[in-house]
């Protein structure tokens, strides 16, 4: 079946016919290699005219609507319009990408701009707002952003005379921004007297603080700073839209259709008039002028493009020209010649050479024209109106044959018969018309059967049918000329079409997606002869199919470059070329039919251009003929590690259960247990879903992942140390070149990637913010400054960062299917590949965004699914394992050969100096050169080859294999059935780690008198595992069913262990042989307990909520408990074994008498002095304080008593491992939390002695051993993570003074409002025209005195903030009585060793000179300062950082912000607008005087820091539910601070860009209770004091 795959042919777009010169300005500018750079539509056009002759930028997605040249005039960056916007910086020689810039702005992009020497970029988006965005556009890194103006702007620009300053002008409003730090501060322009207020259009700077600018009414407006200081009047007649700076000067363009140029000064030196050329017209408005030596370009209103030559200016030369404003609909070809004709609702029609690309006739009509034909002999040329009527032109002269109007509605589609006799016109009034030609147009008929609008027709060849399409999709046809309906499908059978133009019928089934009933497809044709079929569709997509192609969901190739719909696509007539037209963006778009004999030629000579296009991916559904995917890959990508609760949400749910437990600690609560527990060991080894995550260390220590734990493993003293930074499933690892660091990606809703060092275990650097639900694949590059990361989210976006600055460098949508692997080019660090389900894509960096080309199979095979990928010896070469055993060797981009390596998919490579390394679904591990052309060696995975003496059993024979690391002459490779070997270079193998294979793990059993245990799977094993040093797997049964729990005898020489299907068998503990098994239920059996003492009875708990009671000895049932509504969760006996315990689903507590089974009820008090054998119940008043306050959400699975009945330990559903004090009453008792699974907890077990606690993780199918620490060994070590949920908030210990301070709540001056009705004007704005309103007296914004509504915030005057207020000459401060110490600390401090004091008051920074008390003001801020700190570095000398008080954080000039500035001479040196909203509560600066820590006073307490050179946010986090009151940095550090506040001290680390805290613990010292905390002090050596 010919549709399954797309077809082999190709279009390339050949030339564009027009120019966007609506809505936009300033879009039209000469490069320096003397070409034309411009856009249309969604392309990007550099046009030579010399060799007339265009290339295409198609990097965006939908329309440019602005441009900006570089300085250097060879790079364009280019802006577009859609939801998520961006701009790109291409290079318009080569037309690739140099830069993407993404993520800020949202609707559009309005302006563009580069700085003097072209570093920096300025972009004005179309929000609400309209954002102006300062970028460093080649790190594509934002670096300022504020609220450009409450109404549109038009323009802007960087004053090309002084740094840092910037120009943008609008709707009536003209600014002046300044940049300093990360804050763009704006000042309004002064109109006035000079001039009226008005629409500023565009602008240029000048020498002088001089700026030009171009206004709605036709005056320019000069400005010097902000003032405007003259008009000329009459510059133009009407706006002047465009305005070019070049060295001699100025040009400038109007709506008058005027160019008018001025020199330097402005002076004018001549005018050129276009409407009075011989090219011009009535209505020409210019919107673009570029002026450059002796010639001018000039784009228009109309979608022309104009170049005139200074010295014959009546004589502008026409380079281009395109249908005007107004949708296009019309396309029809000339059926002998390469013409082309379209009409256009701008009511002209234009003929255009396909093969000079020029335009050579052009007619006007009187209406606005929706469908064309040319009659066989290309004499006619009809044309359907959007009245009704349809005209019908010679072709030759263009001038009228006939016009009929038979109709009111549109006409959408006519079309001559074959044999040129009849013409046929189909109307939105949902008839169709038939016209006789020769009787000049007499109508001779008309079909009827339609019921709504006609959109398609097309005759037979033999001129007998007409068949049509409507808008409700129904395909009819008809007799002709009569118009009779046909209904018979036997009698339409054997007609051939002429053309094929429908969207509906058998033929064209497959251009609609699978399961769609959407009208989406506006045109088709159909290419017999080629047998494609192309079409053209609301998404501004063409697309190229097989023809006929019958299919729903066919394979296409698909082409980009309209932007909104596609009206109308046609063959040409000798099928050379395919000509589209957009519908709004009105341009005529050209490609070139290259067909598949072509192609092969085409790819040798210049893969460049053949896959400049090949942004046209296959289609979306998957191809059919591929062969079935591996099982295993297939049960990967099913895998959506989709999470009900993640740990981030555990702070929410705590808040929204607050009330709860009020109510409920109105109890003093049980402290939590003295004892501490510490991870020891763990079996298990992450490999039935994760590849190529094992490596060795520098110091050949094993690296790999299990559930959250990062795990190094010591074979030679068989230990292992833990990273247990991550707090949800590990999905991936990888090793930094040098082999000492290593990074992990992990599940979560914002998932995390740490950076760790493997020696000390501390995080370096913690990656988050730009992935969902997790983190797939990582990858160091080879210097291993840069990472790169791939998250499990739909579009499996890709992140390049910088991990020790943790910043984001690039961002990319990845591909629909799942990604496997990302490998960074060891050669050049901008480049990687990923691969994954069918799919090897090849990306480059360009600024904050990555390009990616998939991989060119061409035909040596088809696109399969990666498994694994690697680099070879030179930057060109990379070799892919395949899921179907290949080995696939890509040169560039291109697939040079495959070789078979594996019988089933190669999971794992790895390369060497001189060769590669393979692992496989096989078992096998193999060797290759360094070409892939021999294989060297190959190592089965074979229980016969274990060498004498390893520990551990291997489960199977030739186990898939998942991970492959070489190092230290040996092979490491992991297993999916969790096993690590070792496999040595001559061939024995040791097994150095192993874990359950995948499937539940929750049966656990301790030895009654060993320090080993048993569990039980639903991988179908039992297994016993050693928990003393050895840490091996000392047996291992398969059985017939998984198992979900197990029991020892208690003397130890029995195991019990129940099955999911009911049964349950008893064992040889030793070894693990039958001794007898049960089959009476069936359902699972969830909970099997021998009774204490002798073990005569075994009770067996199953989920069909009955515990069967069996005699051990007689192996007979004798008692049976009914009664539970629900299923079974756990069983205890009590120390006589007469008792049971039981715990169901339904969170009953029950007890039955054994051994008959009889229900017992005994009343709650009576229950503790039951004396026990062993306590796993989750329920009753011993441990009610075991649920969490969010227990509705998570439920606790398991727990366990100590033998000395004190320590609690449980397992929930969310990883955590708890304990508690015994027995825990009252509800929510304080606990010690653990984090190392990650699923839920399905057990927990202590060893007989209490050494050891044993936990089991359901889904991460990890067995986790503990040691128990008790009270009196703790102190030696600093301990982790162990902080109860709930703070203690049941003391008090408030000074008055600071109760109060923690309760004010700062009002914010900028917006505080005039209650009384002010006359006058305030003198700062007398300068300004008094408005309307004002002139009444009435300041804007507060409504009339007569309403009672409360007055708005002023909305225009909030502009003077942040300006100097004019001074009024006779006011100085002088001197300023009064200092802030209400409600601030910290704030007074000597500079110039005791010479002078600074501090704060009000919104003023005071510097006091002690010996002369005169005193000397900062006075920038524009509200109250509340923090005030001095840099300590000696190379920032009195540097001085204040922090104030602002409204919302929208980083406008009312934003809360600090200044960095000097006290001396009271320069400001940097602005930092924060996100604190309210306002800045606390500052420090770091040990080296760059960094700025700022806490803020919004309701997380969020602390900041800053790097306040630059103005760059470095992290950010929230700091504590409670006010923070000082924070300060460690006297000797950049990265540790400590921040202090109500009833709390926290210890802070930068790690990157992650803030990670501890709490300070009070623990050691007796009956010491968590105070608030107001000051801090360091002392010498690291402790603190705190009071």
């Amino acid at each position: 079946m010919a549709a399954r795959s797309a077809p082999s042919c190709h279009l390339r777009l050949e030339w564009v016919y027009g120019y966007r010169g609506h809505q936009c300005r300033n879009n039209l500018y000469y490069t320096a290699a003397k070409e034309i750079v411009y856009f249309v539509a969604g392309v990007g056009v550099v046009y030579s005219p010399r060799e007339h002759r265009q290339k295409f930028y198609r990097g965006h997605s939908d329309d440019i609507i602005s441009l900006a040249l570089h300085p250097e005039r060879v790079l364009v960056a280019t802006g577009q319009v859609g939801k998520e916007p961006y701009i790109c910086i291409w290079d318009s020689y080569t037309v690739q990408t140099v830069s993407v810039l993404k993520d800020v702005h949202t609707h559009g992009i309005a302006c563009l701009a580069f700085d003097l020497d072209g570093q920096r970029l300025v972009s004005v988006g179309l929000d609400s707002k309209n954002a102006v965005c300062v970028w460093d556009w080649k790190r594509g890194k934002m670096l300022s952003m504020a609220p450009g103006h409450t109404d549109r702007i038009f323009d802007i620009s960087w004053d090309l005379y002084q740094p840092n300053k910037l120009v943008s002008c609008g709707v009536k409003h003209i600014k002046f921004w300044n940049l300093c730090g990360n804050a763009l501060t704006p000042k309004r322009g002064v109109f006035g007297k000079t001039g009226d207020l008005q629409t500023i259009l565009c602008l240029a700077c000048a020498r002088d603080e001089l700026t030009y600018s171009g206004a709605l009414n036709g005056d320019i407006y000069v400005w010097k700073g902000i003032n405007l200081t003259r008009t000329i009047q009459g510059a133009h007649a009407a706006g002047i839209f465009s305005m070019n700076a070049c060295e001699e000067g100025f040009a400038t363009g109007g709506r008058d259709g005027c160019i008018r140029l001025w020199d330097l000064t402005f002076k004018p030196i001549t005018v050129i008039d276009l409407r009075e050329t011989d090219q011009g017209y009535k209505g020409l408005s210019v919107r673009s002028v570029c002026w450059r030596g002796d010639h001018i370009l000039v784009g228009t209103q109309d979608s022309e493009i104009f170049e005139i030559v200074v010295q014959e200016r009546n004589k502008p030369f026409l380079i281009m020209q395109g249908h005007c404003e107004g949708e296009l609909w019309a396309l029809a070809v000339h059926p002998t010649k390469p013409l082309a004709v379209t009409g256009s609702d701008d009511r002209s029609v234009r003929i255009w050479s396909l093969v000079d690309h020029a335009l050579i006739a052009r007619c006007n009509m009187e209406e606005p024209i929706r469908c064309a034909a040319v009659n066989a002999d290309g004499i006619h040329l009809a044309l359907g109106m959007k009245d009704g009527s349809f005209t019908v032109l010679r072709v030759r002269d263009m001038t009228e044959v006939v016009h009929i109007k038979d109709r009111k509605e549109a006409i959408h589609e006519l079309k001559y018969s074959p044999d040129g006799t009849y013409l046929a016109v189909g109307c939105n009034d949902s008839s169709v018309d038939i016209y006789g030609v020769a009787q000049r147009y007499k109508k001779v008929g008309e079909c009827l059967g339609s019921l709504s609008f006609i959109t398609h027709l097309d005759w037979s060849s033999d001129s007998r049918y007409l068949q049509t399409n409507d808008g409700n999709g129904k395909r009819l046809f008809y007799r002709m000329p009569g118009g009779k309906e046909v209904t018979s499908t036997e009698e339409i059978k054997g007609v051939h079409w002429a053309s094929w133009t429908c969207v509906s019928g058998l033929e064209v089934n497959g251009i609609w997606p699978k399961y769609s009933d959407i009208n989406d497809v506006n045109s088709v044709d159909g290419n017999y002869i080629g047998q494609v079929l192309v079409t053209a569709d609301d998404y501004g997509i063409i697309k190229l199919f097989r023809y006929p192609c019958l299919r729903k969901g066919a394979k296409f190739r698909k082409y980009i470059g309209h932007s909104a719909h596609v009206t109308n696509v046609r063959w040409s007539h000798d099928y050379q070329w395919v000509i589209s037209i957009g519908g709004a963006d009105h341009s005529v778009f050209q490609w070139k039919f290259i067909p598949e004999r072509k192609l092969k030629d085409a790819l040798h000579i210049a893969p460049q251009e053949s896959l400049a296009d090949s942004n046209s991916d296959e289609s979306d559904s998957d191809l059919s003929d591929v062969p079935e995917l591996d099982s295993e890959i297939e049960q990967e990508t099913q895998l959506t590690y989709r999470r009900q609760v993640y740990k981030e949400d555990l702070p929410q749910l705590k808040e929204q259960c607050k009330e709860k437990q009020k109510s409920a600690t109105s109890k003093r609560r049980e402290r939590a247990p003295g004892n501490s527990i510490r991870l020891h060991f763990v079996h298990g080894y992450r490999g039935y879903d994760c590849r190529s995550n094992l490596f060795y260390t520098q110091i050949g220590e094993i690296v790999y992942h299990v559930a959250a734990v990062g795990v190094i493993y010591n074979r030679q003293q068989n230990t292992q140390r833990f990273y247990l930074g991550h707090d949800d499933d590990i999905l991936c690892l990888t090793i930094h070149p040098l082999k000492d660091y290593v990074a992990t990606g992990q599940v979560g809703r914002d998932p995390s990637i740490h950076i760790w060092d493997t020696e000390t275990i501390k995080p370096l650097s913690i990656l988050k913010g730009h992935h969902q639900f997790g983190v797939s694949a990582v990858d160091f590059s080879a210097d291993g400054k840069r990472l790169v990361s791939v998250g499990i989210d739909d579009s499996h976006t890709i992140v390049l960062w910088d991990w020790k600055k943790g910043e984001k460098l690039s961002i990319a949508r990845g591909s629909k299917d799942k990604i496997f692997v990302v490998k960074m080019n060891p050669y050049v660090p901008d480049k990687l590949i990923t691969a994954g389900i069918k799919h090897m894509k090849f990306w480059r960096k360009a600024g904050g965004g990555l390009i990616g080309r998939k991989g060119y199979v061409g035909t040596l095979g088809k696109n399969d699914t990666m498994m694994c990928a690697v680099y070879g010896w030179t930057e060109e070469m990379a070799f892919s394992g395949t899921s179907t055993g290949d080995v696939c060797i890509w040169r560039d981009i291109f697939l040079v050969k495959t070789v078979k390596a594996h019988d089933g998919p190669v999971f794992s490579m790895h390369a060497l100096e001189k060769g590669f390394v393979t692992g496989g679904k096989d078992g096998i591990v193999a060797l290759w050169d360094d070409s892939f052309e021999r294989c060297l060696k190959t190592y089965a995975i074979k229980r016969a080859a274990l060498a004498p003496g390893s520990k551990g059993l291997l489960l199977e024979d030739n186990p898939s294999i998942r991970a492959i690391s070489l190092g230290h002459g040996h092979i490491l490779v992991g297993t999916k059935n969790g096993e690590i070997l070792e496999v040595d270079k001559s061939g024995p193998i040791t097994l150095l780690v192993q874990g359950h294979m995948e499937g539940e793990v929750w049966g656990l059993a301790t030895h009654p008198y060993l320090p080993i245990c048993a569990t039980v799977s639903d991988d179908k094993t039992l297994r016993i595992w050693d928990l003393s040093p050895s840490h091996c797997m000392l047996a291992v049964r398969k059985l017939k069913k998984g198992g979900r729990c197990c029991c020892f005898s208690p003397d130890g020489k029995a195991l019990a262990v129940g099955l999911n299907d009911g049964s349950f068998l008893m064992a040889n503990a030793d070894t693990l042989e039958d001794l007898v098994s049960f089959h009476h239920r069936k359902d699972m059996i969830s909970d099997i307990r021998f009774s204490p003492g002798s073990g005569k009875y075994l009770a067996v708990a199953s989920h069909d909520s009955f515990i069967d009671i069996y005699n051990v000895m007689s192996s007979k049932r004798v008692g049976i408990c009914k009664g539970a509504t629900s299923y079974i969760t756990h069983i205890d006996w009590d120390i006589r074994g007469k008792l049971l315990q039981v715990n169901t689903g339904a969170k009953e507590q029950l007890f039955f008498e054994a051994p008959r089974g009889k229900k017992q009820t005994i009343p709650s008090m009576e229950v503790e002095k039951i004396a026990w054998a062993s306590w796993t119940s989750v329920l009753g008043l011993c441990c009610e304080g075991i649920w969490p306050v969010i227990g509705e959400v998570t439920d606790v699975t398991a727990s366990c008593l100590t033998s000395d009945k004190m320590v609690l330990a449980t397992g929930d559903d969310l990883g955590f491992v708890k304990l508690f004090r015994y027995p825990t009453k009252g509800k929510f008792g304080k606990f010690k939390r653990y984090v190392a699974h990650s699923a839920h907890v399905t057990n927990v077990r202590w060893t007989y002695d209490d050494s050891m606690l044993v936990t089991l993780g359901g889904t991460d199918m990890s067995l986790m051993v503990w040691t128990n620490e008790m009270e009196a060994y703790r102190e030696k070590r600093p301990c982790d993570s162990e902080e109860s949920d709930i703070d203690s908030e049941e003391d008090g210990g408030y000074d008055s003074d600071v109760t109060r301070e923690n309760d004010i709540s700062y009002t914010i001056r900028a917006l505080s409002t005039n209650i009384r009705p002010m006359f006058g004007i305030k003198p700062h704005l007398q300068q300004k025209e008094p408005s309307v309103d004002e002139r009444q007296g009435v300041v804007r914004g507060s409504r009339p005195p007569v309403s009672r509504a409360p007055p708005q915030p002023e909305k225009l005057q909030t502009n003077n903030v942040g300006k100097k207020k004019r001074p009024i000459e006779d006011l100085v401060l002088e001197l300023v009585f009064g200092y802030r110490g209400r409600d601030c600390r910290n704030n007074v401090h000597y500079l110039n060793d005791g010479d002078d004091i600074i501090y704060h008051t009000a919104s003023i920074g005071i510097l006091h000179n002690v010996a002369t008390g005169s005193q000397s003001f900062y006075q920038e801020h524009n509200d109250d300062i509340l923090c005030l700190t001095v840099n300590q570095h000696p190379k920032f000398i009195n540097i001085v950082a204040t922090g104030q008080v602002g409204d919302s954080a929208d980083m406008s000039a009312t934003a809360p912000s600090i200044h960095i500035w000097d006290a001396m001479n009271k320069q400001t040196l940097s602005i930092l607008r924060c996100y604190h909203s309210k306002g800045v509560c606390s500052v420090s600066f770091s040990a080296t005087g760059k960094l700025l820590l700022s806490v803020g006073l919004d309701p997380e307490h969020t602390i900041t820091i800053w790097r306040w050179q630059e103005g760059a946010k470095i992290a950010s986090r929230a700091g504590h539910n409670q006010r923070i009151f000082v924070a300060e940095f460690r006297p000797d550090s950049d990265t540790q601070f400590v921040s202090v506040g109500v009833k709390h001290v926290k210890f802070w680390t930068l790690a990157g860009r992650a803030l990670l805290s501890k709490k300070g613990l009070l623990s050691t010292l007796e009956d010491a209770r968590m105070q608030t905390m107001l000051a801090i002090a360091f002392g010498a050596v690291k402790r603190r004091r705190s009071s």
